[in-house]
């Protein structure tokens, strides 16, 4: 019954939800176990260039360190706000998540090539509640029963909690410095611009991956893009929900 029932909850993730959390935990799992070694996956330019260890550029991104709080931690992220950006603002728009991921991680990937980071997997966390609290900025947040602050902060908080626990803050200021820059190209230029619009997802991937379109389906403001009005007339605040971490 309990098999079922986890079955059950597993297969209700939306589809690139479930892929990468699966592929992060089976990744880990595989370090854990000693299946492979973190030495075969971390990003390192010239062996990528050199040896054509292409699989780096993926690898770099599902492994989040052997399993403990920091693994648990960056996992329940990645899950939870993952999740709510493609039931959310990408809701029936499975292409454009997809391309928000690529988008994200070929960003990541070319700014590494000049720093040097080993694991990515944080950064594109951070870039996914980067832009969900964006899209979200009236939402009420408590973080662990301390902290009392609109979405906005959260990856500034974040970035603030991993500085606390002695990681470097540059894997999450890249994280968020993505985030605006996908923010900034989605949300905010086609506002200013007569509708132009930068980023196009492919046609083959929306054929690919789009169900069709849900009839009369209007989603909520707090998915709709667009994000935090900072130098507009204020518009009218909706009630403010909370969410506790």
């Amino acid at each position: 019954m309990a098999y079922h029932t986890l079955r059950h909850e597993y297969m209700q993730m939306p589809p690139v939800t479930r892929a990468y959390t699966t592929a992060c935990v089976i990744t880990t799992l595989a370090v854990q176990l000693d299946v492979v070694s973190p030495f075969q996956l971390y990003f390192n330019p010239l062996l990528i260039l050199k040896q054509f260890q292409v699989w780096r550029l993926i690898t770099t991104f599902l492994f989040f360190g052997n399993i403990g709080f920091n693994f648990l931690f960056n996992m329940i992220f990645t899950y939870r706000y993952c999740r709510m950006l493609e039931e959310g603002s990408f809701r029936s728009r499975t292409a454009d998540f997809v391309m928000m991921f690529l988008f994200g991680a070929t960003l990541m990937i070319i700014w590494a090539f000049f720093i040097n980071l080993l694991f990515l997997g944080q950064a594109l966390t951070i870039m996914l509640v980067y832009i969900w609290s964006r899209r979200n900025p009236y939402i009420r947040m408590n973080f662990f029963g301390v902290l009392n602050f609109q979405a906005p902060y959260l990856p500034w908080v974040l970035l603030g909690f991993s500085i606390l626990l002695g990681n470097t803050p540059w894997v999450d200021l890249m994280g968020i410095a993505v985030g605006h820059c996908y923010y900034y190209l989605e949300d905010v230029l086609p506002q200013h611009r007569a509708n132009l619009k930068i980023l196009k997802t492919p046609l083959f991937l929306k054929h690919l991956l789009d169900p069709a379109p849900e009839e009369d389906h209007v989603p909520p403001p707090e998915f709709r893009p667009g994000g935090f009005n900072w130098g507009g007339n204020a518009p009218e605040i909706p009630p403010e929900g909370r969410q506790n971490e």
